[in-house]
């Protein structure tokens, strides 16, 4: 028996929350057994760890429940701050930590969000800190002094967070470099360079098959047939496509079993959304600890089996003209200790 069970959102549950669901999906339990499986890391939600027992589930959402508590998540603490000058900053996002709050959650009460922090509200607290500002603890969720009424508190006068403004994104599960813009003219500056594509960025993927050296040119879209995002041939393009070209490199195979992997180099010359891991799923080259794009338009889904921890996708490098100073700043990051491990252990199963 796998150590987890999963459950599709159906009938009348559709709209209703997390603890609501699971309180009807787990006969028998209380309440406090309910909530205490949602805070203390049993349950996911869609392939990734939920903490808010007050999310509205849809149709198409799946419940997984684990018999052992996951991971913590990414939090402002796992943030690496690379670095900072009044213009820009640069930093290495963790996986596991959203690049910004989705629409639909920005209403949400602060101690909501501070369940699962997104990158561009963990950030401002992280530079706050580097700078040597002081901010209110219960806004970062800790205690305020003994004795010191919230009143009391206000009236203290209370430094700005620093403003950061994000400029492009990468996947939750993906870690790596991103740069982010301090002031206006940096976010102008910035948003012109990604849209131009003259910023250098290559990222490190460990993929299923052996991969050869090549270019990957087509046209991506929104819906491929199957509510998926997928590729057009060149020659093929549909009105809301946009072109996408990846340049692979193979670093080194790994024999497993009766399974090859490729750690490989992949450099953007453009930067669609999830560019990189429809391509390799399109040439037959699946991510490692991919849940999503995992077969062509037509063919059945793959399961993966490599016992990735995760998608197996890391923004490596990331360099760029500085665009206030004109100075040229490059930037590159090893695999994290996540991947590394994994890596290792498949290294020692090799023959």
């Amino acid at each position: 028996m796998p150590p987890f069970r999963n459950y599709h959102i159906r009938g009348d549950l559709i709209g209703s929350t997390l603890s609501g669901a699971l309180k009807k999906l787990l006969a028998g339990e209380s309440w406090g057994k309910v909530k205490s499986l949602i805070t203390d890391r049993y349950v996911q939600v869609n392939g990734n760890l939920c903490l808010d027992e007050g999310r509205r589930l849809t149709e198409k959402d799946v419940v997984k429940v684990w018999e052992q508590p996951l991971a913590r998540p990414a939090t402002a603490s796992d943030v690496r701050l690379l670095y900072v000058d009044e213009h820009l900053l640069v930093v290495e996002k963790p996986a596991g930590m959203t690049t910004l709050r989705h629409a639909e959650e920005r209403h949400w009460p602060s101690r909501r969000k501070q369940l699962q922090p997104t990158l561009d509200e963990a950030l401002p607290r992280v530079l706050a800190k580097k700078l040597g500002l002081r901010v209110k603890n219960d806004e970062q969720g800790g205690p305020r002094p003994r004795g010191q009424s919230r009143g009391a508190e206000r009236r203290q006068p209370q430094p700005k967070l620093p403003r950061v403004r994000a400029v492009h994104r990468l996947d939750r599960d993906t870690s790596g470099l991103m740069v982010f813009a301090r002031t206006p003219q940096a976010e102008q500056s910035l948003v012109r360079l990604f849209s131009k594509h003259q910023i250098e960025r290559a990222y490190v993927a460990v993929v299923h098959g052996k991969v050869e050296p090549q270019t990957i040119h087509t046209w991506l879209v929104r819906d491929r047939g199957d509510g998926l995002r997928g590729s057009f041939p060149l020659g093929q393009a549909a009105s809301d496509s946009q072109e996408a070209i990846t340049h692979i490199r193979p670093l080194e195979t790994l024999d497993v079993g009766d399974q090859t992997f490729s750690l490989i180099e992949c450099r953007l010359e453009t930067g669609r959304t999830h560019q990189i891991r429809i391509h390799l799923s399109e040439q037959g080259h699946m991510l490692c600890g991919e849940r999503t794009y995992t077969h062509k338009l037509g063919e059945k889904p793959r399961h993966d089996h490599s016992g990735a921890p995760r998608q197996a996708l890391h923004a490596a490098v990331l360099g760029l003209v500085h665009p206030i100073t004109g100075e040229q700043i490059a930037f590159r990051t090893r695999l994290p200790r996540d991947l590394q491990d994994w890596l290792a252990r498949m290294k020692k199963s090799q023959f």
